[in-house]
């Protein structure tokens, strides 16, 4: 009788492992103070953002990291090709690292766009972000600032191509790709894609960032991020 009682108590507490979790996240959530925990994850994002954006727009930002790097799309891959086949190295080269540049460019422009996002973030979101997955706090920026970012990066982007030569470059890629024999002409405007490369690049970096300070505790360089990023190892 007593073995069959104690089984069946095993049972039970097993089955509410699910609910006593989630009691005791709540629980934990209420010791700390609500404005505590909006204050540490704002912190977080936005030291994350000032510090990814600000590699991300050094020169060689993107180009240089192979995690965001932009490769050419592909329509265009079979211009590099040909042009590499034919010993035109250096020419395909300077073509992609002047992409590349005008991302960097564009991403300046990301911070104030974030930061007023992160002010925005009411303490039901910040509690949400908290407990969420490891990229809860990227998925929730890229959620409110992309519309944003797309029209002030796209600009940016097309004014950059004159800016650092990109569209001279490409003008005279484009043109020796066309003269190969036994090719067929293309033409395209790489406008749009530059600024789609460069937004999911600034999101993977921020997602890194994220990741950094939720798992590894050294990462959390200020008490407030200590004490609030502890809630949810």
């Amino acid at each position: 009788m007593k073995k069959t009682f104690f089984l069946l108590c095993l049972a039970f507490t097993l089955s509410s492992c699910d609910e006593l979790q989630q009691i005791a996240n709540e629980a934990v959530l209420t010791n700390q103070s609500d404005s505590q925990i909006s204050s540490g994850l704002k912190q977080a994002l936005e030291l994350g953002v000032e510090r990814q954006v600000k590699e991300l727009t050094a020169p060689g930002g993107f180009f240089q990291n192979e995690e965001v790097r932009i490769l050419l799309p592909e329509e265009l891959r079979k211009v590099e090709t040909a042009l590499r086949r034919v010993g035109l190295n250096n020419l395909a080269d300077e073509g992609l690292i002047a992409l590349n540049a005008t991302a960097e460019d564009a991403v300046k422009e990301a911070t104030p766009i974030f930061v007023n996002a992160i002010k925005n973030m009411s303490i039901q979101d910040a509690q949400k972000v908290l407990m969420g997955n490891e990229n809860a706090a990227t998925q929730f920026l890229e959620r409110q600032t992309s519309e944003e970012l797309y029209a002030s990066f796209y600009p940016v982007v097309e004014d950059s191509f004159q800016k650092v030569g990109a569209d001279e470059i490409w003008s005279n890629l484009i043109s020796k790709y066309n003269n190969l024999p036994l090719t067929s002409n293309v033409t395209t405007d790489l406008s749009d894609y530059i600024t789609q490369q460069a937004m999911q690049g600034v999101f993977i970096m921020i997602a890194k960032e994220e990741k950094e300070i939720r798992n590894n505790a050294q990462a959390r360089t200020t008490d407030l991020l200590r004490r609030v990023f502890s809630l949810q190892d």
